[in-house]
């Protein structure tokens, strides 16, 4: 049986050695159980909160798990997998399901034994008591650093974080804090963010990620207190304890939620103050909306904003306004940062919506894709043929030299040239038996994929019809990214074939082998 190994550390206070320290205690008990070692994943530095699924080796192992490529997972421990009590249930579910025992060297986990789900419940509530017990005397440090007079959050705008042995203090920095008045000045006076933030990068004033200026940084949220223009720090009042990250359990994204306004913590340090009050209070009044300039809106929804990239700058291109796609960083950062470029949102919509149909919808469409699926399954398993043909070959002739060297060292005895030799001779045929596939485990069928390509379609249709933002997503899952191009007064999106996207999600091939079903990159006029 082919066995897999996952190892996850979680910070930076843990050794980068300890994916090794993992991986060698989960090795071993492979070899005592008799198991071909065919996989190795790990994620370094990654919370045991994080989904398995956006891990990078985590995204791996799924990957490989449901196409069958091992047998048999081995983690130090389930916490490994997910200190989510949910996620860990629903994660070792879908695994057994599929038939794969899972082993815990630490915990003892077998799911081959008849007590695994109350095991695994309890290991699971404990795992996750930790992450919250550890959030709580996290959140309790800094409560006192808070009430010693240090700061607790990241760093702001405007001010240095000078640190000492006990903790990090506010330190005004002189040069920013002269931005962050003529910022307040500007807008004060009528400027639109637009305009301060073009003016900022035309100055070449740095930001404070150290890149060019965007409208966010310096208008923010005023109700979540975020941007230039509403951080109270800069009017001498520090706030603490205003929000919390919590993970949304459909998506497994964290979100930033306020706590209720009584558990904010409010210090007055007017030794920080930048803005002073008049300017502070001229400024409140026009975000609030009690000075005339302020226009209010719903934000534009569109069905190809953000998919579709600048020719110049590489950036995101958006709904500029009710009528006109255009470039983000041109809108928000300025024409020092890009020259930008902008189009007909009625033209292009039309034209990228009736391209999709064409290469998808038509009966001529799924037609082509129905020929290009057997197309590909018949390239696997030619690909598969002569991979097993080329690895017996090779078995065959390390099975001859395996067995002249243990002749050889029979003959002579051994020296460290012939167990060197031995020895690699034995891993490379170890390796190849652990690679060789299972009967039925190279992926899904022709019935399976046209199953997977017809839901997704269906979809696309109703969403088409009923849904801007399901059919948003599922756009963007086919689309992929799109490239304008600009020759002279002529524009062109261009796009890798909505069909290969389709059959990549629905087959789980390889890029190349789904490339050579014949797909070309769709271009046309916006």
């Amino acid at each position: 049986m082919k066995a897999a190994i996952y190892a996850r550390y979680s910070t930076d206070k843990q050794r980068e050695a300890s994916i090794e320290d993992q991986f060698t205690i989960c090795a071993r008990r492979a070899e005592r159980e008799d198991l071909d070692l065919a996989q190795r994943y790990s994620d370094d530095g990654v919370s045991g909160s994080t989904p398995v699924a956006r891990r990078a080796g985590g995204a791996r192992l799924l990957m490989d798990a449901f196409n069958g490529r091992f047998d048999v997972l081995i983690v130090e421990g389930l916490d490994r997998l997910s200190r989510d009590q949910v996620e860990q249930e629903q994660l070792v579910r879908r695994l057994e399901h599929r038939g794969i025992v899972i082993i815990g060297v630490a915990d003892s986990y077998d799911s081959r034994m008849g007590g695994r789900k109350i095991m695994r419940g309890v290991r699971g509530l404990i795992n996750e008591m930790f992450l919250d017990d550890l959030r709580h005397k996290t959140h309790r440090g800094q409560a006192g650093q808070v009430e010693r007079g240090y700061a607790a959050g990241g760093k702001s705008y405007g001010y240095d974080v000078v640190r000492d042995h006990l903790g990090s203090k506010y330190q005004v920095n002189n040069v920013q804090a002269g931005w962050v008045r003529w910022i307040f000045g500007r807008y004060a006076e009528g400027w639109s963010v637009q305009r301060i933030a073009h003016e900022l990068n035309a100055r070449k004033v740095p930001s404070p990620r150290a890149s060019t200026w965007v409208v966010s940084a310096i208008y923010g949220s005023p109700n979540k207190g975020s941007g230039i223009l509403n951080n109270c720090l800069y009017q001498g009042l520090y706030i603490w304890n205003r929000s919390q990250w919590v993970k949304d359990p459909d998506t497994g994204k964290r979100q930033r939620v306020d706590r209720p306004r009584e558990d904010w913590r409010e210090i007055q340090v007017p030794e920080l103050r930048i803005v002073d009050e008049d300017l502070w209070q001229t400024v409140r009044k026009r975000i609030d909306g009690r000075l005339p300039g302020r226009k209010q809106g719903a934000p534009v929804r569109t069905l190809f904003g953000g998919l579709m990239a600048c020719p110049y700058c590489g950036g995101a291109i958006v709904a500029i306004n009710s009528r006109l796609y255009g470039c983000a960083n041109r809108k928000d950062r300025g024409p020092t940062v890009c020259k930008g470029i902008h189009f007909k949102r009625e033209t292009a919509d039309k034209n990228l919506l009736e391209t999709l149909r064409d290469e998808l919808l038509s009966p001529a469409a799924q037609e082509q894709l129905r020929r290009q699926v057997l197309a590909i399954l018949t390239e696997r398993q030619r690909n598969s043929m002569a991979e097993g043909v080329a690895a017996a070959g090779r078995r065959k002739e390390l099975d001859g030299e395996i067995q002249r060297l243990v002749d050889a060292i029979a003959n002579i005895g051994a020296s460290q040239a012939l167990a060197d030799r031995l020895r690699a001779a034995e891993a490379e045929r170890g390796q190849l038996a652990a690679s060789k596939p299972k009967a039925g485990s190279d992926g899904p069928s022709a019935a399976e994929i046209e199953e997977r390509i017809g839901k997704t379609l269906a979809n696309l249709e109703s969403a088409l019809a009923a849904d801007v933002q399901q059919a948003r997503i599922l756009v963007a899952e086919l689309y992929g990214k799109i490239d304008v191009v600009a020759e002279g007064e002529n524009i062109y999106a261009e796009y890798n074939n909505a069909a290969e996207k389709l059959l990549l999600a629905s087959s789980g091939m390889s890029l190349k082998l789904v490339a050579g079903a014949g797909f070309e990159p769709t271009t046309f006029g916006l």
